[in-house]
């Protein structure tokens, strides 16, 4: 398995210990991709995995900058327009250093705003 694929694995497993209820992995339309959509509650939530191994440059969290969120952003509107009605959406980043390591997860709720 990828690293990219067990880090999007461990961070689901995370959630779901967390309380969430997975609702589907890896959407994409033509504006991008989301890693996991998540139920928390009466809140959408859309999860940004980023796994880094390294801090160079900024590390994972530097990684999710503004073209990213536009894409992501993008992508979560073209989801939500077949949602009704329009629950409350955040977007979530969380943070790997190691792909299968769960306990050193940084979990970011609401790293940035839909817009």
């Amino acid at each position: 398995m990828k690293a990219g694929a067990q880090a999007e694995q461990t961070a689901a497993k995370f959630l779901q210990q967390q309380g969430l209820q997975l609702l589907q992995t890896n959407y994409r339309c033509r504006f991008g991709e989301i890693d996991l959509i998540l139920q928390d509650d009466a809140t959408l939530v859309f999860a940004e995995v980023r796994l880094r191994s390294r801090c160079d440059f900024g590390g994972a969290a530097a990684s999710i900058d503004a073209h990213k969120q536009h894409k992501l952003i993008l992508t979560a509107r073209h989801y939500l327009s077949r949602v009704s009605p329009l629950p409350l959406c955040r977007f979530d980043a969380l943070l790997l250093t190691d792909a299968a390591d769960a306990a050193r997860i940084e979990w970011i709720k609401g790293a940035f705003e839909l817009g």
